[in-house]
């Protein structure tokens, strides 16, 4: 293996990046773009949901009862409306997400002691936002519950230690730790490092050297005397540190423009994400060895990247809810292993130490793809 052959290829790769316009958007533009695009359009946040309300009782209670909701940052109250038809319409048309149906005779009810119904009926068009619905006003409504008891036991003259044992005999004390605000957005926006670096690199590997097949320029490397070790590194280096760069302004907007908390090592997670980019890259060049064109490339590119990205990484579903199957295909592809990396950095504080086994997985996910790559490219022309 011999430097200049090396750097020959190297310089005219670069001249190729420099050359193409396009090619230079997608190597520098499009992480950003995706970065912007991804970290405000996916989230797992429920918050402002829009309901409408049926008083049929209209009293200081039922007022008092329907504020609990429309006063919570949950909740947002559009309209009360005096006819079910009207809101179940609304229901239909998307317009809000639950309707709350507050019965007659609702403040003389409590007032006697006795139990008043509520009904809520809640749009369960996608069953993970009508869950956490159904969670939240079940909240509000012990909440409720637990406020009228205390009353109770206080207007009987009940010390006020005794009212909150008898109130609340199990009181729950809840902290959330590593992302304290359990805002989604947090842990979508440093994920998101991880499926942008699988997509782009692959892309502009595996473009580069298809775009060398359309034209035959291809058939200066197949009769040179380069070896396929000096042409894959070649091609390798500038769209490495092109990733680099990526990484370090993708890690930027997380911590900048998302307000991302990093709590880890910097270091490790420097050299995870390069060791990660590197591996991407590497998927490019074994994609470039069976595919001849570069919108075929692209597309393959996308699809290997986008399927482990967003199912198997843990970005949008922990790995362990998925099913048997499920968790055995996420620990076939690197995504997995680099987002707990991420997660463990940004959120957990983690470094070498706690994410060793992460960290070694890509190790030999890098080998594997690399060997894979190497032994595919031929300097020969297929038939």
């Amino acid at each position: 293996m011999k430097a200049r052959r090396i750097w020959a290829v190297v310089e005219k790769e670069a001249r190729e990046i420099r050359r193409d316009p396009l090619f230079l958007t997608m190597a520098f533009l499009v992480p950003t773009l995706f970065m912007f695009l991804f970290g405000y359009g996916l989230s797992l946040d429920v918050e402002n949901l829009p309901f409408w309300v049926i008083d049929y009782d209209h009293s200081q209670t039922s007022r008092d009862f329907i504020s609990h909701f429309s006063s919570s940052r949950y909740f947002s109250l559009k309209e009360a409306l005096p006819r079910e038809e009207a809101a179940v319409s609304a229901l239909t048309e998307g317009k809000v997400r639950l309707v709350i149906i507050v019965p007659p005779h609702f403040e003389r009810d409590l007032s006697r002691g006795r139990a008043a119904p509520v009904q809520v009926i809640i749009d369960g068009t996608f069953p993970y936002r009508a869950q956490v619905a159904k969670n939240y006003v079940r909240a509000v409504v012990g909440q409720i519950n637990t406020n009228r008891l205390k009353d109770f036991f206080r207007h009987r003259g009940v010390p006020e230690a005794r009212v909150e044992a008898l109130a609340e005999p199990v009181r729950l004390e809840v902290r959330y730790v590593y992302n304290e605000e359990a805002k989604s957005r947090w842990s979508i926006a440093s994920a998101l490092i991880g499926m942008i670096l699988l997509m782009v690199p692959p892309m502009l590997t595996s473009v580069s050297i298809c775009r060398e097949k359309e034209t035959g320029s291809i058939y200066n490397i197949y009769v040179s005397t380069i070896t396929r070790a000096e042409f894959l590194l070649g091609k390798i280096i500038p769209y490495f540190f092109i990733a680099a760069l990526n990484t370090l302004v993708l890690y930027a907007w997380a911590i900048l423009v998302f307000k991302t908390p990093f709590r880890g090592s910097f270091g490790f997670y420097l050299a995870s994400a390069l060791l990660y980019a590197f591996c991407s890259l590497g998927i490019g060049l074994f994609i470039s060895s069976f595919t001849r064109t570069q919108i075929a490339a692209l597309m393959i590119s996308l699809v290997v990247a986008l399927v482990p990205s967003f199912l198997y990484s843990g970005m949008l579903v922990p790995v362990s809810c998925l099913d048997t199957v499920g968790r055995f295909e996420a620990h076939l592809f690197p995504a997995m292993y680099f987002v707990n990396i991420l997660h463990g950095t940004f959120l957990k504080g983690l470094g070498f130490k706690g994410l060793k086994g992460n960290f070694l997985a890509l190790v030999l996910y890098t080998l594997v793809v690399y060997t894979l790559a190497y032994f595919s490219f031929r300097k020969r022309v297929k038939r």
